[in-house]
């Protein structure tokens, strides 16, 4: 089975994915590791990538697709795969289309923006031994140390509530115009995102075999 996962950040996508290719045996692939992947490999695409990354420039969408292409062309693809942050646009969807893949299923995650701010803005992690903990859902013992190390918690610049808000933009913006895309096709499946995660994973797994 070809599938995509779509959803904002923060919305437990990478988890579902992760669960989903468990399940079904196949591999999830990721744009940011695969591009990582063919930079350490050195592929003809992954040094066109090298050179932008270099520039201090994005990789462009012809780049990211010739990457995922290759990707795909891989053995373990051969029954199947989950993308997970790709597509992000229309015209990446309608470059995948033009490859000739045919994607079974599309699902996309629905959680509202505030209960994603206050995923993300809630986070705090360890800088020295990695543990996350969550201000509401997961609180060290003592506030703002952690329970491992006895480090002092810090905030992700990623999980600042100004870059929350941006990343929620261009999500808006830019991505979710696909569940459109997708609707048309007949291949769109929306999935509750709030609740416990076997929850998800049991309409994740309907919403899939429906």
């Amino acid at each position: 089975m070809n599938i995509i996962f779509l959803g904002a950040p923060g919305a437990g996508k990478g988890t579902q994915a992760e669960i989903i290719a468990d399940k079904y045996n196949i591999p999830t692939i990721s744009t940011g590791n695969i591009i990582r992947e063919a930079l350490k490999n050195g592929t003809e695409m992954g040094l066109k990538a090298k050179a932008f990354i270099e520039a201090g420039q994005l990789v462009p969408d012809e780049v990211v697709i010739g990457i995922i292409k290759e990707r795909l062309a891989k053995g373990d693809c051969e029954n199947g795969f989950i993308l997970d942050g790709f597509p992000r646009t229309i015209p990446q969807a309608e470059a995948l289309d033009s490859m000739g893949i045919n994607i079974d299923k599309v699902v996309d995650i629905e959680v509202p923006d505030e209960a994603i701010a206050e995923r993300m803005t809630g986070r705090r992690v360890c800088p020295d031994c990695g543990a996350s903990y969550h201000l509401v859902n997961k609180t060290p013992a003592k506030e703002g140390v952690c329970d491992n190390c006895g480090a002092e918690l810090v905030q992700r610049k990623d999980d600042a509530p100004e870059t929350v808000a941006d990343r929620l933009k261009v999500y808006h913006d830019q991505t979710e115009p696909l569940k459109g895309y997708y609707e048309k096709t007949g291949k769109l499946r929306i999935v509750e995102g709030l609740g416990d995660v076997a929850d998800i994973t049991a309409n994740v797994i309907k919403a899939l075999e429906d």
